[in-house]
């Protein structure tokens, strides 16, 4: 079903001076102002807009990319304060509200928030909340699998690390001496879900998967070649160390270390690894 706030591939049923009228099914004809239209649109072609409501309340369609939709969070910037709430830049014409009653606090203009998007029960237009805790809900049931690659928003730092939300869903934790790199509030990264605890709590990682174990093997590669094949660094170095010397976990790196020995690239000795080539106990 067709619905206020989502985009879609509609068909053009008739033209006007002013716009092209779509076919929106149970939302009826909704307009795509002329000024948005495609410069070789016509009757019986199909367009990609996104719907929602103009200032007078009825729907209308637009060409522009959202920064979100319903059903989404996302990091908006407040243009405007006024006795009705904050009215926050989602990429349109047109503004979104988060009404004074969906404020987490009193929301100050140019600064940004992290909020949820959803239709209001009684205009059924679309409306944004800070509120953001009461749209996750870690009971919901999800089918999450550890290694599964998942786009986050980072949401807010605790003593753990880094709370972030997984694909608009659920709360995830990034641990501490997982990150190494920085990372700020609003921020889109893409992760991996790293361990699923059986109270059903999902701890995350930025790191995950085959192509991620090549680049850091890679990178362990280019600093070996660098340093004359030898780094003084090994599966059971100090992690700091570790971090400083090629910017990934401990974890990561004894993964890449792992590939290479297998792979009879690299040899672990007591003092580093060091390339196969380089190693003299090797000829």
């Amino acid at each position: 079903m067709i619905t206020i706030g989502k985009t879609y591939n509609l068909k053009v049923i008739k033209t006007v001076d002013f716009g092209f009228y779509l076919d929106a099914e149970a939302l009826g004809e909704v307009l795509l102002p002329l000024k948005l239209a495609p410069a070789d649109l016509d009757v019986g072609d199909a367009v990609t807009a996104f719907l929602y409501h103009d200032s007078e309340g009825r729907p209308v369609a637009t060409t522009q990319t959202p920064r979100a939709q319903v059903g989404e969070f996302a990091y908006l910037c407040v243009v405007a304060t006024t006795e009705v709430g904050a009215f926050l830049d989602l990429g349109l014409d047109k503004d979104i509200l988060v009404p004074f009653s969906e404020q987490h606090r009193a929301l100050e203009e140019e600064h940004s928030y992290l909020v949820y998007l959803y239709l209001d029960k009684i205009h059924g237009r679309l409306t944004a909340s800070s509120k953001i805790d009461k749209f996750l809900n870690d009971d919901k049931p999800h089918a999450f699998k550890p290694q599964q690659a998942v786009d986050l928003i980072i949401a807010n730092s605790t003593e753990l690390g880094f709370k972030a939300i997984i694909n608009h869903s659920h709360w995830g934790v990034l641990y501490s001496d997982d990150v190494h790199q920085r990372l700020s509030f609003g921020q889109y990264k893409k992760g991996f879900i790293k361990y699923i605890r059986p109270d059903g709590k999902i701890d995350l990682s930025l790191q995950g998967g085959q192509a991620t174990r090549d680049k850091y093997a890679k990178i362990i590669l280019i600093y070996l070649n660098k340093k004359g094949g030898f780094a003084p660094v090994h599966d059971k170095s100090d992690p700091k160390l570790i971090s400083d010397l090629f910017g990934m976990s401990k974890g990561a790196f004894k993964k890449a270390i792992g590939g290479l020995y297998k792979q009879k690239i690299i040899s672990i000795q007591k003092d580093g690894i060091r390339l196969i080539e380089n190693d003299d106990s090797e000829s």
